[in-house]
């Protein structure tokens, strides 16, 4: 079938520099520790980072080249400011200060390696949307 030679929409509109951000995490899982793991960010941290302006989008488990497990999620952000002060300030919540102590204390060590990419929109891309559910 014939292509038009465009993957995607056209230039950028005057509204996309008010497009959001999106920030992708991916973590090392341990085996032995995956389901508390998921427990507390399920329970707790889903639950806390919201009032830090956190709107997480998709989470999803995944392994690495290694065949680890990972978890991986996208958060979307208004910005890159929004998004360091909203880290800022999860990191210095008291309740999760707690929390990550008790089960530290538990289960031990949840996570390895964290990976962290921003992503801004390129002039052509196309709406998220897809993403919600």
């Amino acid at each position: 079938m014939p292509s038009s030679g465009r993957c995607c929409p056209g230039p950028a509109s005057a509204d996309d520099a008010s497009r959001p951000i999106h920030q992708l995490r991916v973590y090392e899982v341990f085996d032995d520790t995956r389901e508390a793991f998921h427990d507390r960010f399920r329970d707790h941290a889903a639950r806390i980072m919201p009032k830090y302006g956190f709107e997480i989008v998709a989470i999803r488990d995944s392994h690495g080249d290694d065949g680890r497990p990972q978890f991986v999620y996208l958060l979307e952000w208004p910005d890159e400011p929004a998004m360091r002060e909203g880290w800022e300030k999860f990191m210095a919540d008291e309740e999760w200060a707690e929390i990550k102590r008790v089960t530290a204390r538990e289960h031990g060590r949840f996570v390895g390696d964290i990976d962290e990419r921003v992503l801004s929109p390129a002039d052509y891309s196309p709406r998220m949307s897809f993403l919600r559910d």
